[in-house]
C-alpha cells in the first residue's frame, strides 16, 4: 500500500486534486463556523463549543477520507467513506454547501483585504484615490461573488442557467430603456473614477454652486456630500454637469482687504505686507505654504474704498483656516496703524438737495479715544491656543470665497 501511495503522489494531477479537496474542506469549515455564530444567542456557550469541535472533527475526517479516495489508496473505512462523500457532493445538495461556503469565504476575504488598504492620514491625491477605489472595488467584487454564487446554485439544483441568463438579458434590455438615468449615473461615475476628477475627502462645488461640501462617499451611482452644517447631499452622478474642486493638488487664499479713501495707501500696503510676511514666517502656519506670499497691491477702486490684495499658494484644504487667520491679523494691524476699513455710506436726496449722512457713535470724544486705544493695546497678532489643524472647514460654503483652486 505504501508503494502504491508513493507512486500516486508522484503525479502532479493527484496533488491538484488533494489541494482542491483541502480548499473545499476549509471553505465548508469556515462556512459552518459562520452559521454556528448565528446560533450564539440560541444555545449555551458550552454546547456551542461542543458543536464547533464536532464540526471541526467532521470536516477533518471528510477531508482525509476524500483525499484518500482521490489519491486512490484503498485504506479501509477511509476509502469507502471518501467515495460516499465525493458521490454525495457530486450528485446531491453537497454542491450547494460547497458553493455557499466558497462564497462566504470569498466575501470575508474581500472585507479583510480591503481593511488592509489604508489611505493614510496625510491628504494627497494618492490617499484620495485609494480611499475612493477601496469602496468601489469592494462593492463591485461582492456583487460579482453574489452573481457567480447564484448561477452556480441554479446549475446545482438542475436549472439551466444559460437559458435563464438569455431570458434575463432580454428582460434587462427592455428595462434598460426605462432606466437610462441609472445607466447614465454608472457611466458618469466610471469616468469620474477613471479620470480622478475628485474623490473621497475632496471639497467640491457641484453645478456652479448649487451644492457644496466634502465628498464623504463616492461610488459608480451617487456622490454623497457633507455640507458645513452636517447635511448630507446625495447626488446621482448623471446629474453632475460641472464640478469645482477646491482641494486638488494645491489651493490658494485670495487675501483681500479694503481701506478707506482717506487712508494712506502706501502705509496700508506696508501693513498688508507685514501681515503676510508674519503669517508666512509663523512656525504654526509656515508648513501650509507652498510659496512665499505674493503681494498684488491695489486691485480695485470701489465705491466705498480701495481694495488691496495678496495671494497665498497653500496645501489643499488649508486655505480656509489660513484665510480666517489672515482676516484676524489684518484687522488688528489696520486698527493699530490707524487705518480705517470702510463701511457702506449712502447719499440721500431730500427736497432736491443731496444730504450726506454718516453714522457715528453717541459717546464723548475722550472716552471714545481711551476705549479705542485700550482695545488696540489688548489685541495681539498671535493666539497661542489656536491650532491650524483644527481650523479646517469641511467645505467651501461662505468662507470658501477666501480660497480658490
Amino acid at each position: 500500500m505504501l508503494d502504491l501511495l508513493l507512486s500516486q503522489l508522484v503525479k502532479p494531477l493527484v496533488w491538484l486534486k488533494v489541494a482542491a479537496v483541502l480548499l473545499a474542506a476549509f471553505a465548508v469549515w469556515r462556512g459552518g463556523l459562520g452559521l454556528l455564530r448565528l446560533l450564539r444567542s440560541q444555545v449555551g456557550p458550552r454546547f456551542l463549543v461542543f458543536l464547533k469541535w464536532l464540526w471541526w472533527a467532521l470536516c477533518v475526517f471528510a477531508a482525509v477520507a476524500v483525499s484518500v479516495y482521490v489519491v486512490y489508496v484503498p485504506v479501509p473505512i477511509l476509502f469507502e467513506a471518501g467515495e460516499i462523500i465525493a458521490s454525495w457532493f457530486r450528485e446531491s445538495a453537497g454542491q450547494l454547501i460547497v458553493i455557499l461556503a466558497l462564497a462566504f469565504v470569498a466575501w470575508r476575504f474581500i472585507g479583510t483585504l480591503s481593511s488592509h488598504i489604508v489611505p493614510g492620514d496625510e491628504f494627497n491625491r494618492r490617499a484620495v484615490r485609494l480611499g475612493t477605489l477601496r469602496g468601489v472595488v469592494e462593492s463591485t467584487l461582492r456583487v460579482i461573488i453574489v452573481l457567480i454564487a447564484a448561477i452556480s446554485i441554479l446549475q446545482a439544483i438542475g436549472i439551466n442557467a444559460t437559458t435563464l441568463l438569455a431570458g434575463v438579458s432580454v428582460f434587462g434590455l427592455a428595462v434598460g430603456f426605462g432606466a437610462q438615468s441609472l445607466i447614465k449615473d454608472v457611466f458618469n461615475g466610471f469616468f469620474i473614477l477613471l479620470e480622478d476628477q475628485y474623490g473621497v475627502g475632496d471639497v467640491i462645488t457641484v453645478n456652479g454652486g448649487t451644492l457644496s461640501g466634502g465628498v464623504e462617499r463616492l461610488n459608480l451611482r451617487v456622490t454623497a456630500l457633507r455640507a458645513l452644517d452636517g447635511t448630507v447631499h446625495i447626488i446621482p452622478n448623471g446629474q453632475i454637469n460641472t464640478v469645482s474642486v477646491s482641494s486638488k493638488d494645491w489651493s490658494r487664499v485670495v487675501a483681500v482687504v479694503d481701506v478707506s479713501y482717506a487712508a494712506n495707501v502706501n502705509t496700508a500696503l506696508r501693513v498688508l505686507e507685514e501681515v503676510c510676511e508674519g503669517l508666512y514666517r509663523d512656525e504654526a502656519w509656515h508648513h501650509n505654504f507652498l510659496e512665499a506670499p505674493e503681494l498684488h497691491g491695489v486691485t480695485n477702486l470701489a465705491a466705498d474704498g480701495v481694495t488691496l490684495r495678496a495671494l497665498f499658494k497653500v496645501l489643499p484644504k488649508t486655505q480656509f483656516a489660513l484665510g480666517r487667520e489672515f482676516n484676524r491679523r489684518v484687522k488688528i494691524a489696520m486698527d493699530q496703524a490707524g487705518i480705517e476699513i470702510p463701511f457702506p455710506q449712502r447719499a440721500l436726496s431730500l427736497s432736491g438737495g443731496p444730504i450726506n449722512i454718516r453714522l457715528v457713535r453717541d459717546e464723548p470724544e475722550k472716552l471714545k479715544l481711551d476705549k479705542s486705544e485700550a482695545d488696540k493695546a489688548e489685541q495681539k497678532l498671535d493666539v497661542p491656543n489656536l491650532r491650524p489643524a483644527e481650523s479646517r472647514d469641511p467645505e467651501g460654503g461662505v468662507e470658501g470665497e477666501e480660497g480658490e483652486r
